[in-house]
């Protein structure tokens, strides 16, 4: 993090390279320096956990880059890495990423952010501009000189920003906060500003930099938070090493487990000993692919940036790595939807997953990486809907004409049919001209038609009582009136009796 990240990168780098070619590596697994404030390299510990063989090898084309530089800090930035990446919706990027502001106090790390209409930029400032630091130190707080290394989410509403904090330039080991927000600019820390993931202090290394570079996401209830810990039992010589938390708590306070030898196991915290790492590696991000039912781990390699998977419940690599090629320096942010899941396009979800990234290309002045750039490459024949469960996960938010004339959309993991085309316009990511056919082995849910019963109750709100006699919360504001729907005043008791249907709006 910071200035204290420099010095020894490169001859670290050589080094490790050197080794790989000396062993006949040739898939390019030499790992850069963690990122963070205080970061030395030492020796000492345990390799880590060595994934067992690959199966499935993907087909991998449209390989892209962009023209040049996509974000930049303004004036007295001399470094720029560490990006998270998020794909909004109505065609939107959000990325944020570890600079310097000499004007933000107090003097350190700080986390920028800005946005852009696609991903080859130019990144901005909100309303154009310089991009603007959201978050710096806190005097007096763990995070007290620097803050780094944002990985953000947005979960019901809620964006939830994982960043590395450092009391000091040379703090015995930074920890993981996190901050919350309504929009992504304005953020609030969490856990009353004191750290919820802090070193585990397994082993003794020379490597000071602790625990960090966190990456988030959000999968059927769990929030999953992968970071480096180079104090962690399993990590390597040199610290690399990508260890696994979840908890349905996002500040992991509370029913925490860890990823072990023997897979997920409830914990007492989060400074539970690191048993079992994902990926020899420094700086990593995560994304769950719902086309492939997996995980996948960015980091950088020889090559570029290496992605590797794993399956749901991280006992076995289902696929066979793959690389995304081009010149690197540090840090990859995969561009993710807002819950940290990979992008569906809508030209050919159901056989394509793009893996677009942002990492930072070039060194600046003293060894400082900077000059963000997007590389991507697709997947593709990857059959993701051949099985009906699979469909609705990876269709969700489509909507497409049904055999009725109407309009059916795929929401909450079911099939609705909805008679007018403007509600389901309102309620869906992508609207097709044409009707996939693997949704034609799927069974309709409920239908939705034009002035159908909606019921208002003080805490939930609105909601459309369907055909299948669920109550359907609705989520999207003036849903109701543009579907010519009679709203029926309820208790929270009464709306409280009916059988729940999956919320309507994103």
């Amino acid at each position: 993090m910071g200035r204290l990240r420099r010095g020894s990168l490169a001859a670290l780098l050589v080094a490790l390279l050197a080794v790989a070619a000396l062993a006949g590596c040739s898939d390019g697994n030499a790992q850069p320096q963690a990122e963070g404030a205080g970061r030395d390299v030492g020796v000492g510990g345990d390799r880590p956990h060595v994934p067992k063989p690959a199966n499935v090898a993907l087909e991998v084309d449209s390989g892209r880059q962009s023209g040049g530089v996509v974000a930049a800090g303004g004036p007295g930035a001399p470094y720029n890495y560490g990006p998270t990446v998020m794909v909004d919706g109505g065609g939107r990027m959000r990325m944020w990423w570890c600079s310097q502001y000499g004007d933000a106090a107090p003097p350190g790390d700080d986390i920028l952010y800005a946005e852009s209409a696609n991903l080859d930029g130019p990144f901005t400032g909100p309303g154009g501009g310089v991009p603007k630091a959201v978050l710096s130190g806190n005097p007096g707080g763990f995070d007290g000189a620097h803050t780094c290394d944002p990985s953000v989410i947005r979960v019901n509403g809620t964006y939830l920003l994982y960043y590395t904090g450092a009391a000091g330039d040379h703090a015995l080991g930074n920890s993981i906060g996190l901050a919350t927000s309504t929009d992504g600019v304005t953020w609030t820390r969490a856990n009353h500003g004191d750290p919820i993931v802090t070193p585990a202090h397994d082993v003794h290394r020379a490597n000071l930099y602790g625990a960090g570079q966190p990456a988030a996401v959000f999968l059927d209830g769990w929030f999953y938070l992968m970071f480096t810990d180079t104090t962690g039992r399993a990590a390597g010589w040199n610290g690399a090493g990508q260890f696994l938390l979840r908890s349905r708590d996002p500040v992991f306070a509370t029913g925490v487990e860890a990823l072990g030898p023997k897979g997920f196991a409830p914990v007492p915290g989060t400074a539970t000993p690191r048993e079992t790492s994902l990926v020899d590696a420094f700086s990593a991000d995560l994304m769950w692919v719902d086309a492939l039912d997996a995980f996948a781990i960015a980091h950088e390699t020889q090559d570029g940036t290496t992605v590797t998977f794993w399956n749901r419940d991280f006992t076995a690599n289902p696929y066979r790595p793959v690389v995304v090629p081009g010149p690197w320096q540090e840090g990859p942010g995969l561009a993710r939807r807002p819950d940290g899941h990979a992008p569906v396009p809508a030209a050919e979800p159901c056989d394509r997953v793009p893996l677009d990234l942002v990492r930072a290309t070039v060194n600046g002045s003293a060894n400082a990486p900077t000059d963000l750039r997007r590389f991507g490459i697709d997947l593709h024949g990857v059959r993701a809907c051949e099985e009906p469960a699979r469909a609705l996960t990876v269709l969700d938010g489509f909507a497409m004409p049904s055999p009725m004339r109407t309009i059916d959309l795929v929401t909450g993991g079911k099939l609705l049919r909805v008679d007018r085309r403007s509600v389901a316009e309102r309620l869906a990511e992508h609207v097709l001209d044409r009707r996939l056919p693997e949704l034609d082995r799927i069974l309709v849910a409920a239908r939705l038609p034009a002035q159908a019963r909606a019921l208002l109750a003080p805490g939930p709100g609105v909601g459309f009582l369907l055909d299948d006699g669920r109550l359907w919360p609705v989520t999207v504001p003036g849903l109701a009136a543009l579907n010519d729907s009679p709203v029926e005043a309820v208790t929270n008791e009464q709306w409280a009796a009916y059988p729940a249907g999956s919320p309507l709006g994103r």
